[in-house]
């Protein structure tokens, strides 16, 4: 019975999310609230359990008061809330502490982990001539350096620059095009799950609708 009840109310809400197709109406808004609320109440218990917990409290009890200030800095962020402008103002001094911070440990992160890899690859050899992997190596080369000019702001477009950067704009045209393309993969295949378990779990469980009165 409960493994039934659990299977009608998942194929009510994604009836609701799909009634969005013909208008905004109160079935899809009702669902898009509950995934919302459910949502951000499942990422705070979350956060409690895992951060809050070990990271704060247990390390209060046993006397290591070293999350404390950290603590302070993120009650800080919420001052912005309150109505004394004074007070709400000190929430910056605690948001450019943490931007800071972030920036200041990730920032070798990115560089060894991203920018210096990218650049190893851009490095390719373009030995032995007319070979497909040589073509596909002067096109990397080509596509990089030609959006790196279009992203070149300090000079007029214009000549051998305003020639290149055009090219930069299709390889990033194609760029972005790619990335949408997969991005819309990934949502069909989240779509084609949901027909798969409205036709496959959902419809079956007609027949077994009455024990769930």
């Amino acid at each position: 019975m409960s493994e039934i009840f659990q299977i009608w109310i998942a194929g009510f809400l994604t009836l609701c999310i799909f009634s969005f197709l013909y208008k905004d109406n109160p079935f899809y808004r009702f669902a898009e609230n509950l995934y919302a609320g459910l949502s951000f109440g499942y990422y705070i218990g979350l956060q409690y359990n895992t951060v809050i917990i070990p990271n704060v409290w247990e390390k209060v009890i046993q006397g290591d008061y070293t999350t404390v200030p950290a603590v302070v800095i993120g009650i800080m962020l919420f001052f912005r809330y309150l109505p004394w402008k004074k007070v709400s103002q000190t929430s910056t001094w605690a948001l450019a502490l943490y931007v800071g911070y972030y920036v200041g440990v990730t920032m070798m992160q990115k560089i060894h982990g991203e920018i210096i890899p990218q650049i190893q690859a851009t490095i390719v050899d373009l030995r032995p001539v007319f070979t497909l992997k040589t073509l596909n190596n002067v096109i990397v080369i080509i596509g990089v350096l030609s959006v790196l000019i279009y992203f070149y702001f300090s000079r007029r477009n214009t000549g051998i620059i305003g020639h290149l950067s055009k090219i930069g704009i299709w390889f990033a045209m194609v760029c972005f095009g790619a990335t949408f393309g997969y991005t819309i993969m990934g949502r069909i295949s989240l779509l084609i799950g949901r027909f798969q378990f409205l036709v496959e779990q959902w419809v079956p469980s007609f027949k077994n609708f009455y024990q769930l009165f």
